[in-house]
């Protein structure tokens, strides 16, 4: 057997990921359309007539366990996968605006509700709502979509999924893989708000966007008690505080707010904290919390699970993740190469992770000479001309605009989460071109947080960006000589195959690979020991180890891919991570 379909432990209902999905902007008008949807893979060349072919759990891709399809189904860029269900609307839940959202679906898809095109959208990672107040009805309802996936044969964003998997490469996905809801409000509504904690001058910022010119009433809550009130007649304002706690991982204090335009009302949350870069009593560039340096303990997660892949199978398990870095007494995660649902940066600001969000990279074809060989060479080529354009997988134009208008969409999409401290534009090359230009730009959309430009490799270098990231798994971990903020951005990736809990029992990747716990929790210990804790008091101010679990082949994680089995002894690791720390 090549592969094995591995079960988490956590418990799918027949409504799966059901909570409510937008914590930060909470309404009371809300419907899932998570749960059983019809579907039919057929060929692009062949006339699909209505005719399905079974049932899939949504929001889980068909070629996931969790969807219920058979083992070995794949939709390929040949493919067309068309989706039905029908559902009802209640008395009431209807007003002036229905909007219907997709929290993801990959790749592009064509929408219609009670046999009427509502839209649609291109972009798999990409979050998306549609204005379907025209269409929807009291009562029953039909939705349909059609959707296709190039997966890694073209430009688009397809991070690391690929259609020839193995290695750090994995099995590709397609379709709904996040939330489908709905929401309706009034004729006057908040469409969105921008909230800004300013602790320099005591203030919270907040910028609104709205259906309609009208007050805006603002409840701050601290323990359910009202701590401040204030009337927005405009689109922004400032709002003075006293006697609060800064937010950080060791104290993750929030807030609650409420708005209240018209008749509609709003739930959300902040927390008063501040990044920046700070210089410390050495003449060190570091991250810094709250104005002090702060030295970013993290672990690199990738957001896969063996039953749901891209998609967790509950928010159980999205706690869980998180609640087990925060065991093992790290204090930021590196969200890699993936945008997760929001109610994961929820837990993450209430348990106190701080969050580096990657860029979700797309592109041609990678040229291992230039992801691979010349950056394990030290060598860096520029990313800013025709040329570099080619060898970095941007060539096409359309796809270096999309990736940009992603950049964008990103940025908003998270903007509000209070432990999201830093952006991290791009990875180790893949898909990489104008970084210069991209991180200036990236600092105009959002001043209130860090940019790892480059991770890795590429780098552009010396004034171009305020990081020199490395990614050093096979060398000696050596401090550079350069005046930027030192981060290790990956690193360790150390393995063993726990037999029972592993996705490919004969074919395994890791950076190093150890045959018995004890020699692996004796390696980790000196890469900590003999590597990490010595280089603090000489400038590095970050490290990410390599992974929170196993993905499919890749055997480096801190708990198997199922979740089962955490392979080293969380006390160990938490006691290393107490020595990771700044002396100023």
């Amino acid at each position: 057997m090549e592969t094995v379909r591995l079960r988490t432990p956590f418990e799918v209902s027949e409504t799966p990921l059901a909570e409510y999905p937008r914590p930060q902007f909470a309404r009371d008008s809300y419907i899932t359309l998570n749960g059983k949807w019809d579907y039919a893979i057929m060929r692009k060349s062949e006339n699909f007539e209505g005719a399905y072919q079974g049932k899939i759990l949504v929001p889980f891709s068909p070629e996931s366990l969790l969807s219920g399809l058979p083992e070995g189904t794949m939709v390929t860029p040949n493919d067309v996968l068309y989706y039905h269900r029908t559902f009802n609307v209640p008395d009431g839940f209807i007003k002036a605006h229905t909007l219907i959202h997709f929290d993801a679906v990959d790749f592009e898809c064509k929408i219609t509700l009670n046999g009427i095109n509502v839209g649609e959208h291109r972009g798999g990672y990409m979050p998306f709502a549609i204005d379907v107040s025209s269409a929807i009805r009291k009562g029953e309802n039909d939705i349909r979509l059609a959707v296709t996936d190039p997966s890694d044969t073209s430009y688009h964003t397809h991070a690391k999924q690929a259609i020839k998997r193995g290695g750090i490469w994995y099995t590709p996905q397609s379709g709904i893989w996040q939330s489908v809801w709905l929401e309706s409000m009034p004729e006057v509504y908040l469409k969105d708000v921008t909230i800004v904690p300013d602790i320099d001058n005591d203030l919270l910022k907040l910028t609104f966007d709205k259906s309609a010119d009208a007050p805006v009433d603002i409840i701050v809550l601290d323990n359910g008690k009202i701590k401040a009130t204030a009337t927005c007649e405009g689109n922004y304002i400032e709002i003075p505080l006293s006697d609060y706690e800064l937010w950080c991982p060791e104290n993750p204090k929030l807030y609650d707010l409420a708005f209240k335009v018209g008749d509609d009302t709003v739930k959300s949350y902040f927390g008063m904290r501040k990044f920046s870069w700070v210089t410390d009593s050495k003449g060190f560039k570091r991250m810094g919390l709250n104005n002090k340096p702060y030295f970013h303990t993290g672990v690199l997660d990738q957001g896969y699970w063996s039953d749901g892949m891209l998609t967790p199978p509950s928010n159980a398990a999205l706690e869980y993740d998180v609640k087990l870095v925060k065991s093992m007494g790290f204090n930021m995660i590196r969200k890699h190469i993936k945008i997760e649902p929001l109610r994961w940066y929820y837990h993450c600001d209430k348990e106190g992770i701080l969050v580096w969000q990657d860029m979700v990279t797309g592109g041609t074809k990678y040229k291992m000479m230039y992801i691979g060989v010349l950056a394990f060479l030290e060598i860096h080529i520029k990313d800013n001309n025709e040329k570099a354009y080619k060898r970095l997988a941007r060539q096409d134009k359309e796809g270096r605009d999309e990736f940009e208008k992603e950049v964008r969409i990103t940025m908003n999409y998270l903007k509000n989460c209070v432990s999201l401290s830093t952006w991290v534009a791009f990875n180790e090359g893949w898909g990489q071109f104008d970084s210069v230009r991209i991180t200036n730009d990236m600092k105009k959309i959002d001043p209130t947080r860090l940019i790892d430009s480059v991770s890795g490799w590429n780098d552009q270098g010396k004034g171009t960006s305020d990081t020199k990231s490395l990614h050093i798994y096979f060398k000696p971990i050596k401090m550079p000589k350069d005046k930027r903020c030192i981060l290790l951005s990956e690193f360790g990736g150390y393995s063993i195959k726990t037999k029972e809990h592993v996705f490919s029992p004969k074919k395994s990747f890791g950076y190093r690979i150890y045959n018995t716990p004890e020699k692996y929790a004796k390696a980790y210990k000196k890469l900590f020991e003999k590597r990490i804790i010595p280089n603090i008091e000489k400038g590095l101010s970050a490290t990410v180890y390599t992974q929170v679990s196993d993905v499919e082949e890749e055997i480096n994680g801190l708990v198997t891919y199922d979740r089962k089995v955490i392979k080293l002894p969380v006390e160990l690791v938490k006691q290393l991570n107490k020595q990771l720390v700044i002396k100023d």
